[in-house]
């Protein structure tokens, strides 16, 4: 477990700003809505506390994932389970060497971004695709949320990757 966690709070906040910006009337908001069909009173009256809070709360499940794809060291620590977790074994003493060694190579927002964005492209992208598929929906339809999952995730492993520490063990 990282030492700074609360990191993942942090970047929980950045699907929500960024799909303020990025959906809004004036950037893509209107060519999702005729996308989709809808009209803006067809967005009025939901409850926003609800889907507000239900987002922030996904966005924090997404960043604790996310940390895994955008930061190498901590599969090395998943590599070495259970062994690791023990106290004064030597796969410790190992795992800890090696990120006195090691441990910031790659930790970069740049790479972070990297990740993010990959991620997007390639996994959420498809996902995207194939709903869009079975729903008859358009490409522009997949390439608009492609294109804001691109920014967010590239955006959420890009703080991850700069800021979440891992602790030496005992």
């Amino acid at each position: 477990m990282p030492s700074n966690f609360y990191m993942w709070f942090v970047a929980a906040l950045i699907p929500m700003f960024v799909g303020a910006v990025y959906y809004h009337e004036k950037v893509l908001g209107s060519a999702w809505m005729r996308t989709n069909g809808f009209k803006a009173s067809d967005l009025e009256g939901g409850n926003m506390a609800l889907i507000l809070g239900l987002s922030y709360f996904l966005g924090v499940l997404m960043a604790a994932v996310l940390t895994g794809m955008v930061i190498h060291q901590t599969n090395v620590f998943q590599m070495m389970m259970p062994e690791v977790a023990e106290s004064g074994n030597a796969a410790q003493q190992q795992f800890n060497d090696l990120m006195a060694q090691y441990g910031d190579r790659f930790k970069t927002p740049g790479h972070g971004f990297l990740h993010g964005g990959v991620l997007a492209l390639f996994f959420v992208m498809p996902v995207i695709a194939i709903n869009s598929l079975f729903e008859r929906r358009g490409w522009k339809y997949v390439a608009i949320h492609t294109g804001y999952w691109f920014i967010t995730l590239g955006a959420m492993g890009a703080l991850l990757c700069a800021t979440i520490e891992y602790p030496a063990l005992s």
